[in-house]
């Protein structure tokens, strides 16, 4: 057996030991659409579901998973599962998750972990080191390609960070993100994402200014932001649902280039003529970009990094099986849940917060 295929075998067995039975707290768009679809992906198991009105849909995904009515049901099967994932709704997670945790099992929960910091710091105090948060857009490919263009000096001395999170979405959705203005709402959903990314790249915030706004839901769906970082690097992150012309999704200044990523998902933005013509040129042997490095009328594509959401659940299970560290450091949801603790008290009194 050659080396190469040593590590591979090794790695299938690795996987095999590592794979986990997973208790599932929800099972609407994040429960069922994100967190099955990548344990499915890793080679893992949804063992029980919580939910009410989706108990077809589990058994048709997962045949013999059991379907529970509520947490109670769910942690009388604690010797079952190995790790208890979180994707109810956000008003909800202190509640669940430290019942999870007061039942002995590891816990994932989706972003944010909780409403406010002084809630997600007393989740973190009572872990005990079996609590991580669902922070995956730490993986997303453009994230990646950025760790690496900072990392090896390409963008130079970085002064300015963009990311926006823009669709035009007029009619919007009827369900609790939209409609409950204490758990749901933009701020909390993708603002959450959007200072993560801001806070790994380029360390702590010591300033904090906020617009916000309820334009067609009950929920905040407008959120503009503006960072200092105790680095110097100024950050503006958006996110908006009525947005006609969204823009580039991240611009990147330094000092010796710019990085750009003009769309994102699929979702419609003009800037993305950009990475069409690319594509419909680009000849065999040329990379898939992820992105562009920019010095005034000049770009180069930046290469498409290896590595995705899909690595989060593997991560997960080496770090349950205690093989690895934490894949996300749950104080690092607290930092994040400061800032936007302190985004609301900026945009409710008009003024910049100073964070201590």
């Amino acid at each position: 057996m050659s080396a190469a295929q040593a590590g591979t075998a090794d790695g299938a067995g690795d996987e095999r030991r590592d794979a986990l039975r997973v208790g599932l707290i929800g099972y609407g768009g994040a429960g069922r659409g994100i967190h099955a679809r990548l344990v499915r992906q890793a080679g893992q198991r949804v063992a029980a579901v919580v939910t009410r009105g989706r108990a077809a849909q589990v058994h048709e995904d997962w045949p013999g998973a059991h379907v529970v009515p509520d947490v109670d049901g769910l942690l009388e099967r604690r010797d079952e599962l190995d790790l208890v994932v979180v994707a109810s709704p956000t008003g909800a997670h202190v509640e669940h998750v430290t019942a999870a945790l007061d039942a002995g099992l590891h816990v994932l929960v989706d972003k944010p972990l909780a409403t406010t910091a002084d809630d997600a710091a007393a989740l973190v105090a009572r872990a005990d080191g079996r609590l991580t948060v669902f922070q995956n857009r730490r993986w997303d490919p453009e994230q990646l390609a950025l760790v690496d263009l900072i990392g090896r000096g390409a963008l130079g001395e970085v002064h300015r960070f963009e990311r926006r999170w823009e669709r035009y979405r007029p009619q919007p959705q009827d369900r609790w993100k939209e409609n409950d203005p204490v758990g749901g709402g933009l701020l909390l959903d993708l603002g959450a994402h959007l200072v993560d990314s801001a806070v790994q790249l380029f360390g702590p915030v010591r300033e904090v200014y906020a617009e916000l706004a309820a334009r067609t839901t009950p929920a905040v769906d407008d959120v503009f932001l503006a960072l200092r970082h105790e680095s110097g690097v100024l950050a503006h992150l958006q996110a908006g649902s009525l947005v006609g012309a969204p823009g580039p999704r991240t611009r990147v200044l330094g000092t010796a280039a710019a990085y750009l990523v003009t769309a994102y998902e699929g979702e419609p933005t003009p800037f993305a003529v950009l990475d069409d013509a690319y594509e419909e040129g680009r000849r065999p042997g040329e990379p898939v970009h992820e992105g562009w490095l920019v010095t005034g009328a000049e770009r180069r594509p930046v290469p498409a990094p290896t590595g995705g959401h899909h690595d989060v659940y593997p991560l997960v299970a080496r770090w349950v099986r205690g093989r690895a560290p934490v894949p996300v450091d749950p104080a690092d949801a607290v930092v994040t849940a400061r800032v936007l603790d302190a985004a609301r008290v900026s945009a409710d009194e008009r003024r910049v917060v100073t964070l201590a």
